[in-house]
């Protein structure tokens, strides 16, 4: 056996997240244990007791660790219950490779992530896929596709598979992704928007695309998972809406009294006004039920309101500049304007003005 594949074997562990899987599981353990793994741990998240017989065969190998969860919690929770375990019983290995349970992930791409981690321990690593083959089932090339352009776009993070289960996590990220939220498939995506707000750099390893039976066996809901994945944002849309319906009530409102006030300055007067009022309702709602932003920081609401002032000036010399060139409906330049303005403030809110910050302990 050569060094390089001793040293895989002794400082990487193995966990797969498994909910009624069938005999692929089983050869996949077979396999690991044949390429030389020793630690490999096994989640049953709430399988039903027909799977039973599939879990003992595995458990009973002694290279296996099978943990158990009484009903099903969902792969987020699963892989914190294999992380938890990991920390508390294999805490010198560099770090812990996870894999998904219907033999999707080759044993030799398991040993590539798990080489690569163990030459860069400051990484994220991830078994990426191509789907731009043809070869790939529709749904999976749609929901991979649609959720890696969404997150490019939302989070600025460019990664070509977001939802690659095999992943190759250091031992120290393994420790902060305990405190990450996320029970289901958005604990994936949470896990990446970590990095970000830790600092570490993500890492794809190309890996062979393997669907057996049209991946039929994946959980996987592209529309309902995608749903709940991004549902900062749709919450975050819908705030947005809701403050924008309110904003437009009121312009449409102040820009008939100002204008006969004052015909060159009604645009900017009713947008400032309007803006000001929808703004007190929107910071409210985004503070506290969309980035549930919950720790002290007395510069949140400056920030916040510097972000409303830069955007109120774009959007009022915007509409004014579109409006005197083409003299159409002010309030329709003014909602197609403000629906850009909107994808700008939901980007620059989640990562400056709401974004989460460090206390620092007393000495």
């Amino acid at each position: 056996m050569s060094d390089g594949k001793l040293t895989i074997l002794n400082n990487i562990s193995i966990l797969i997240p498994a909910f009624n899987p069938d005999n692929k599981l089983i050869v996949l353990v077979r396999n690991l244990i044949t390429a030389g793994f020793t630690n490999i741990s096994i989640v049953d998240d709430g399988s039903g007791v027909e799977y039973k017989q599939i879990f003992d065969q595995i458990g009973a190998q002694k290279q296996c660790h099978l943990l158990v969860h009484e009903k099903n919690m969902g792969k987020g929770r699963a892989l914190k219950t294999g992380f938890n375990y990991f920390l508390n019983n294999c805490g010198q290995c560099v770090g812990i490779v996870t894999a998904d349970a219907d033999g999707q992930h080759s044993i030799e791409d398991i040993m590539k992530v798990s080489q690569r981690l163990i030459d860069n321990p400051d990484k994220l690593i991830l078994g990426s896929r191509n789907f731009s083959k043809s070869n790939i089932p529709f749904r999976s090339r749609f929901g991979n596709i649609m959720t890696s352009k969404m997150f490019g776009l939302l989070a600025g993070i460019r990664i070509s598979d977001t939802q690659t289960g095999l992943r190759a996590i250091s031992t120290g990220f393994a420790q902060e992704l305990m405190n990450v939220r996320g029970e289901r498939f958005e604990y994936e995506t949470n896990m990446l928007l970590e990095c970000k707000n830790k600092n570490i750099v993500i890492d794809e390893v190309c890996i062979d695309t393997i669907y057996i039976e049209e991946n039929k066996s994946s959980h996987f809901n592209p529309i309902v998972d995608s749903i709940k994945i991004y549902g900062v944002f749709f919450k975050f849309m819908s705030s947005s809406f809701i403050s924008f319906i309110l904003d437009i009530g009121l312009f449409t409102l102040f820009s008939k009294l100002f204008y006969n006030l004052t015909p060159t300055y009604f645009i900017l007067l009713a947008t400032i006004v309007s803006r000001i009022m929808s703004s007190l309702f929107n910071y409210n709602v985004n503070k506290n039920a969309v980035f549930k932003h919950k720790t002290y920081d007395k510069f949140v609401i400056a920030r916040y309101y510097a972000l409303c002032l830069t955007l109120m000036l774009i959007s009022g010399l915007s509409v004014s500049a579109t409006w005197f060139v083409f003299g159409r409906s002010v309030v329709l330049i003014k909602v197609m304007i403000d629906g850009i303005l909107s994808i700008m403030s939901y980007k620059v809110q989640k990562e400056w003005v709401f974004k989460k910050i460090s206390i620092p302990e007393e000495l």
